[in-house]
């Protein structure tokens, strides 16, 4: 199963800084299992939407060159408040640090704009599948490709033009 936690992104600096918003809905499939009696966004799950809020920064700061994104490191992770189902949780994520494959930034995520839910210092490494195997080299343009149709559809160009317009 795959999750996609950014429904939205509301916000790109490029180079700085990106704002993206994932909406709780109670038809998550998760949710039956976590818990059924007060289902709530598994902790995981918020640290994990900062992890694809922050990539989609990285992938528009390295120009699309790497398909694929993975963490390798996340500290001091602290939660607070519940991300139930009906509210959103607002992540936003400040890259830190960009050297070469390998990105440092600092997160929080707010459920509601009120009461911050999940903060953190991720690092995350990216590279290409024909860097792995040479002979699947094809499968990076077609994630790549991927990839950019789910920046379009969460707004990410009318994000990014938004942010250089102003």
């Amino acid at each position: 199963m795959k999750f996609y936690l950014v429904d939205r992104i509301e916000r790109i600096e490029p180079g700085k800084r990106i704002v993206g918003a994932k909406s709780l809905s109670l038809a998550e499939e998760y949710l039956a299992d976590h818990f059924p009696a007060f289902p709530v966004l598994p902790g995981v799950l918020m640290l994990e939407a900062m992890v694809q809020t922050a990539a989609w920064l990285l992938r528009i700061e390295q120009n699309w060159a790497n398909s694929l994104i993975e963490l390798s490191a996340a500290r001091n992770v602290r939660y607070g408040s519940f991300v139930a189902p009906g509210h959103s949780l607002r992540v936003e994520v400040e890259l830190v640090e960009l050297a070469g494959r390998t990105a440092a930034f600092k997160g929080v995520g707010v459920v509601d704009g009120e009461r911050q839910a999940v903060q953190g210092r991720l690092e995350l490494r990216c590279f290409n599948v024909a860097d792995i195997s040479p002979a699947a080299g094809g499968a990076d343009e077609k994630i790549v490709a991927q990839l950019k149709e789910r920046f379009r559809l969460i707004g990410g160009p009318e994000a990014l033009a938004a942010a250089r317009a102003g």
